[in-house]
């Protein structure tokens, strides 16, 4: 991409959107086309097509949609299915109807068989039955990929899929209804802190095992995707080390200072029991990730007890007056 090219970012206020934006203008990319979900309704497919026709990007990175955790998975599939699907379908057309030079469609890792063979190669696509508590997730998402992969042969649009692992960061959702494994457990282990709890409870049994990406690390695979990546076929997005729930929840209590029980539920939903991915193939590309996940806790944390003490602040100004 040249430095003067109009990109959009669809999802520039998310976790990952956010990373993006502060990457592409640290790299010096200076004309960067955002929307908020105010402004524009990516499920509205006349408002986004007019958007593109007026704005007219010559590059799109689609990370917007509606994300979230296990139990907000299983509470609403209809809108993770039906939402996500709204969103890939009208930027995609939009995009090729105005002739968008290339796109980036931002896919998951959820979109593999829940019994994969370890560490999963992106050929496991489509080989097995999905993870039921994020099926209607996934399914989306591979729907999503179709289309892209549908539109590059037939239209002959410049569409590349990649699909990143556990991704977690600043500006991470930290709410416990609808947040991701790592955002839950710093909030918890930090709250059970300031109360002097002497315990956390955590769903599952811990032996669960995950490969987490902290999100600067998805956002310079992104950009470096964007410039050096030119196939319908879909690419992981990782570190290539695996993770057991337990041991992340260890390590979040060091970070914390947080000395009390870990309380596993093994009757509470937790996912697959193993998720790693095989990272040869972005590897050969030439990007690795360059943080730690110890350095990557460590920064989510102090961005999120930074939020929490500023909040506390308001509350207490707002119950003085």
């Amino acid at each position: 991409m040249q430095k003067n090219a109009r990109i959009f970012v669809a999802g520039h206020t998310g976790l990952l959107g956010t990373a993006l934006m502060t990457l592409l203008q640290k790299e010096g990319y200076s004309t960067l086309l955002t929307k908020t979900h105010k402004e524009l309704d990516l499920t509205d497919a006349q408002a986004t097509l007019a958007f593109f026709r007026e704005s007219k990007p010559q590059y799109v990175f689609l990370v917007a949609g509606k994300v979230g955790g296990i139990l907000a998975n299983v509470l609403q599939p209809t809108e993770f299915f039906t939402e996500n699907i709204a969103i890939q379908n009208n930027v995609l057309f939009a995009a090729k109807e105005t002739g968008v030079k290339k796109l980036l469609f931002h896919g998951s890792a959820c979109i593999y068989p829940k019994n994969a063979k370890q560490p999963i190669t992106e050929y496991s696509l489509l080989s097995g039955e999905l993870e039921s508590s994020n099926k209607a997730y996934a399914l989306a998402k591979i729907s999503g990929i179709t289309l892209c992969q549908s539109m590059r042969a037939q239209y002959g649009c410049n569409f590349i899929c990649a699909m990143p692992t556990n991704m977690y960061g600043p500006n991470d959702n930290f709410d416990l209804q609808t947040s991701h494994v790592i955002p839950a457990l710093i909030r918890k282990i930090h709250e059970a802190k300031e109360a002097k709890s002497s315990f956390v409870d955590i769903w599952g049994n811990g032996n669960a095992t995950r490969d987490f990406l902290y999100v600067e690390d998805c956002a310079s695979a992104f950009l470096h995707l964007m410039n050096k990546y030119d196939s319908a076929d879909i690419i992981n997005v990782a570190t290539g080390e695996e993770v057991g729930i337990r041991s992340l929840a260890e390590t979040i209590c060091d970070i914390v200072g947080y000395q009390g029980e870990l309380r596993f539920d093994a009757d509470k939903l937790q996912g697959v029991k193993r998720r790693l991915l095989d990272v040869q193939k972005i590897h050969d590309l030439g990007w690795q990730h360059a943080y730690s996940l110890e350095e990557g806790l460590r920064k989510c944390y102090d961005w999120y007890r930074l939020q929490d003490s500023t909040k506390r602040k308001r509350e207490i100004s707002t119950a003085l007056m």
